[in-house]
This record gives structure tokens, sequence and C-alpha cells, in this order.
């Protein structure tokens, strides 16, 4: 292994300062999960990284706004968040995702910023968040700036990051009356990556759907909203062929990709089945841990 500088800035604004815009082999490090594991395949050989572990405390509180909004520090671990009685009270959908996403190991190390700043397709947060209407903030040497979960995403390991910024701070509005439900398709065990993940959040009267989110992910190179499937759902009564034939309609237009995880072929056959079950269970908003199929 080539030798790098790790270091242990005791600032977020330090740790923005130790960044370099221009070079990419200098990288920002929350639990170190997605790092290590591209050093050791090779894809990675950082002459820098700049761990975030001894940042300020302010960066790994959960709280509940005035406004009921969820405000989450970008070096939050995944097990915090999975634990936490405010998640766990108000947005239940994303508690229950948390029991599906890697494992223990992995949950007690791995942040949430860190999560979605990978930008890996594959990824169980950003859906989630994405349906859930979350957005980040993002704090670079010019400032802090927002950014929709939906809109961070921009190809395989791609995002809208500067190499410079570092993800702050996750902002989720109140769930309120909204109903949500995660459903990931594997192969093996149910923490594996998925070949399909779908996130569904929607507002309902029984089992009359009056406006819905949805979207994908694992099967494109990053996760993409069904604003197609969302139209044809909205103030319309659930109808699971419905939604079927919608689901298939919007693979047509989608880049579905072939990969370990399945063929484009497999996974187009997948949204049409599990989209549907996706939204049945957002209805039901059934208790327990995210769902997850074994195909």
């Amino acid at each position: 292994m080539i030798p790098f500088d790790y270091l242990t800035p005791r600032t977020l604004q330090e740790a923005i300062q130790l960044l370099d815009p221009d070079d990419p082999d200098i990288r920002p490090v929350g639990g170190g999960t997605a790092v290590m594991l591209m050093m050791k395949a090779g894809v990675l050989r950082p002459t820098r990284l700049v761990s975030l572990s001894k940042v300020e405390d302010a960066y790994r509180q959960i709280q509940v706004d005035s406004e009921g909004t969820l405000r989450v520090g970008g070096m939050t671990t995944l097990a915090e968040l999975e634990r936490s009685p405010l998640v766990l009270r108000g947005w239940p959908v994303l508690a229950r995702a948390f029991k599906a996403l890697s494992n223990i190991r992995v949950r007690n190390v791995a942040t949430i910023g860190g999560n979605l700043a990978h930008g890996d397709p594959h990824m169980d947060m950003p859906p989630v968040l994405s349906a859930l209407g979350a957005r980040i903030v993002a704090r670079g040497p010019s400032g802090a700036r927002e950014i929709d979960v939906e809109q961070l995403c921009v190809g395989y390991y791609e995002t809208v990051l500067a190499r410079n910024e570092i993800i702050a701070e996750v902002v989720v509005p109140p769930m309120r009356q909204q109903r949500g439900a995660y459903l990931k398709v594997t192969t093996r065990a149910a923490h594996d990556w998925p070949a399909l993940g779908v996130a569904v959040t929607l507002q309902s009267e029984e089992d009359l759907i009056r406006q819905a989110r949805i979207v994908v992910a694992a099967a494109t190179d990053r996760p993409i909203r069904l604003l197609t499937v969302e139209e044809a759902l909205r103030d319309a009564r659930f109808d699971e062929e419905r939604i079927r034939q919608a689901a298939l309609a919007a693979a047509d237009e989608l880049d579905i990709a072939s990969d370990q995880h399945g063929s484009a072929q497999y996974k187009r056959h997948l949204l049409g089945i599990y989209l549907g079950r996706a939204v049945r269970g957002a209805l039901a908003e059934q208790e327990g841990g995210a769902s997850n199929e074994q195909h």
C-alpha cells in the first residue's frame, strides 16, 4: 500500500481547509467503511485522508426542531439513528430501513454523511431519504448550501458535492400523516447489496392514494423518482395490476444497468412485481423490519 497522510482535525472548518477541490486523492473520512473497501480493492490510492472522527459533537446530534423537522448531524452513525427514539416515533420507515442496511458492525461505525456522500447506487439510505423529501446541508470554504437528497447523486459513485465539501447535516421533513415503506430485493442475506430497492411514501385515505413519492435504486446508476408512476397513482385506489403496468412503462424509460446482482431484464421484471408490494406495504405500514425479499 502506498503511504498516505492521515489527519484528525478538531473542527469541521479545519477539516474543510485540509481538502483540495482539485485533488481526488485527498478524501474526507467519516466511519471509513467504504473508503477502506475501496483501498483494499485498489480502486482508491489516497495521498491524504482527513478523518472527521474528532470534529465537534454538534455534528453527531439527533434533534427535532420546533417545526417537527428531524435534524441529524452528518457524523451520526447509522446505529445511533437506528436506535433513536425520535426516529422510531416520527419516521418509522427510516427506522425500519436501518435493520436491513449492511450489518451491525458496519452500522456502528458508518456515518449518515459518509453513506450519502459515497454515491453508490446500491446504498439503502439515498432512496429512502429521497422518498421522504430530505435534504442535506453541505459545508465548504464558501459556507453552507442545501441540496435535496433526490438531486445529490448524478451517476455511479458521483455526487454534486465538491471535493472540499462535507455533509454537515441531514434534514428530514416531518412525515405527519404520510405512510412509507422500503423494499429491497437481494439474492442472499437481507443486508446484502440489492438488485432492486424501492422506497415509497404516500398520503392516503384508507386505500385511496392522494399522492405518492416513489424512488427506485440499485437498478439504475443513481436513485430516480418515478414521476410518471406517481402521477398515475394520484387520487387513485390501490390496484396492483395498474401499478405493475405503470412500473413496466416507467422501466422502459429508465437506463437499467446489468451488474453482478442481476441483468437489466431481471431488474425490470422485479420492478414490475415489487413496486406494487412496496405501495401495499406503505398503505399497511406494517410493524417490524424493513421489507426485504430474497429472490
